[in-house]
């Protein structure tokens, strides 16, 4: 476990005083909402896998808009690295008050000659490795604490072929979302999951050779951002959700309509 990054000082937004740990928080999506956390006050830690510079980058763009970051290097296929990420910056902050499980795998190929070893790691980075860092997050997290789950659209709803498996562990995140809200009710921590549709990412670019075919898809005719996510993320973390649990929300410019 590798650590950078270094203190300064809270902002005073609606977040101020609360820690949020983001797993792939170094690109893409998760990169959004940590910038969007720490914007509104979060001190925030982001896990990475091999993408050094861009945590790096990251850090950097939390630090000089004057907020606390630290990039933990976790590949979340790893239990203990996960387990050590989480304590880690607990540690280094002071406890853990938002959970956002980002991280996650996507192999896209027909049922016919779809690998077993692609499915068994998908099955660990996409869903084990949610569980493990959920686990260990409530030895430090208490009373308020927020746990939000990115998921996708496509765990109900498909209209290519070839992703089976994905879509799979997508319910799983969407069926266990739904039931620890009861197992966390009572410790009033709230737990929601978001799903995201087609948003412009190095995974799915909005100039990618499918990219007109599936903006045809979208209700309102364009590829989603990373802002889009982290605006509901946030949202979901402030004091303005603290009655809302156990949900799926979709973000897919009416994708799924």
């Amino acid at each position: 476990m590798q650590l950078k990054g270094a203190n300064v000082t809270f902002s005073n937004g609606q977040l101020a005083g609360k820690v949020a740990l983001v797993t792939g928080g170094s690109r893409g999506i998760g990169a959004a909402i940590a910038r969007r956390l720490a914007s509104d006050g979060a001190a925030v830690s982001i896990t990475y896998s091999n993408s050094s510079a861009d945590a790096d980058r990251v850090i950097e763009d939390i630090e000089h808009a004057g907020g606390r970051g630290v990039a933990i290097r976790a590949d979340c296929a790893d239990a203990e690295a996960v387990k050590a990420a989480v304590g880690s910056t607990s540690r280094r902050f002071g406890g853990l008050d938002i959970l956002v499980n980002n991280a996650a795998m996507f192999r896209r190929g027909l049922i016919d000659d779809f690998p077993l070893e692609d499915i068994d790691r998908m099955l660990t980075i996409n869903v084990r490795s949610l569980f493990v860092a959920i686990q260990e997050s409530l030895r430090f997290m208490e009373k308020g604490g927020r746990i939000i789950n990115i998921g996708s659209i496509s765990s109900d709803y498909m209209p290519i072929p070839g992703v089976s498996v994905y879509a799979a562990t997508k319910g799983a995140v969407t069926s266990m979302t739904r039931a620890l809200a009861r197992d966390l009710g009572t410790r009033e921590i709230t737990i929601n999951n978001v799903q995201p549709g087609r948003i412009d990412t190095v995974m799915n670019p909005a100039d990618g050779p499918m990219a007109d075919q599936i903006r045809g898809s979208i209700a309102l005719g364009r590829y989603g951002s990373g802002d889009d996510i982290a605006g509901l993320v946030a949202w979901l973390a402030s004091p303005d959700a603290a009655f809302i649990t156990g949900t799926s929300l979709k973000v897919d410019g009416g994708t799924s309509a």
